[in-house]
């Protein structure tokens, strides 16, 4: 149903694990293939192309949907429909930033101090920045998801859309999060819950033995190695560390 392109490069790697993680695996014959599919009903093709191609494309209707970063949608002036930053590089969480920069030595303080005429450039701003002040930022840039506008607006295919954004979401939203699962005495269970940090109020149980509790809970992965043993000395028994792929709230 769905003609779906992913970026080449950079996010290709971190793409394919979030897509494998959101149950949405996608297979190639080989690593340079820029065909693939995935086994799901909702869509209907797949293919890899350069990030900053993707906005031109979908917006001139040869795919329906697609992920490349706010930088070339703004770059390429693409109207398209957003479904929402997936924040999924497993290299950095932060954004990239499109930034005015002059060397350090430089008298200028803003942007209306450059005299007219100035010449611009622009490549790896990890090195430059070295040695340059920033004048100002541009752009702040997030991976996105984006759709084009026709297909968006046909029911059956924003359905899939808004299917596939609520997998990616989730698949993104259970990294750094972990499923702990114990058992706690009715005596100690103030003491226990109030130690969790949990998304939502832990899920509580009573057991068939009349004084214990089963304690369901998702919390950050960061911090569990010390959460567990304190939870073990606040009196709570046989817990358990689950990895989650998915969370949909």
């Amino acid at each position: 149903m769905l003609s779906l392109v992913l970026p080449k490069g950079s996010l290709e790697r971190a793409t394919l694990d979030l897509f494998d993680a959101a149950d949405l695996t996608v297979r190639r014959s080989s690593d340079r293939d820029y065909h693939a599919a995935i086994d799901d009903p909702r869509i209907e093709r797949v293919r890899f192309l350069r990030p900053q191609e993707i906005p031109s494309y979908l917006e001139r209707g040869l795919f329906d949907l697609g992920i490349t970063g706010r930088d070339w949608i703004t770059e390429t002036g693409a109207d398209l429909v957003s479904l929402g930053e997936l924040r999924y590089s497993k290299v950095t969480a932060n954004p990239v930033r499109v930034v005015l920069a002059v060397p350090e030595s430089a008298p200028w303080r803003s942007v209306s101090d450059l005299p007219e005429g100035i010449r611009i450039s622009t490549e790896l701003p990890g090195l430059t920045s070295k040695y340059l002040r920033i004048l100002d930022t541009l752009l702040t840039s997030y991976t996105e998801l984006v759709a084009n506008i026709a297909a968006h607006g046909d029911p059956e295919k924003r359905a899939a859309m808004e299917d596939i954004a609520l997998l990616l979401r989730g698949a993104i939203e259970a990294r750094g999060n972990v499923l702990l699962k114990l058992n706690v005495p009715a005596a100690q269970l103030t003491a226990v819950t109030a130690m969790l940090p949990a998304m939502s109020s832990p899920t509580i149980t009573t057991l068939a033995r009349g004084d214990m509790n089963a304690v369901e809970t998702v919390v950050p992965k960061r911090g569990v190695n010390t959460l567990i043993p304190a939870l073990k000395a606040a009196g709570a028994r046989d817990i358990l560390e689950i990895p989650i792929s998915k969370i949909v709230a």
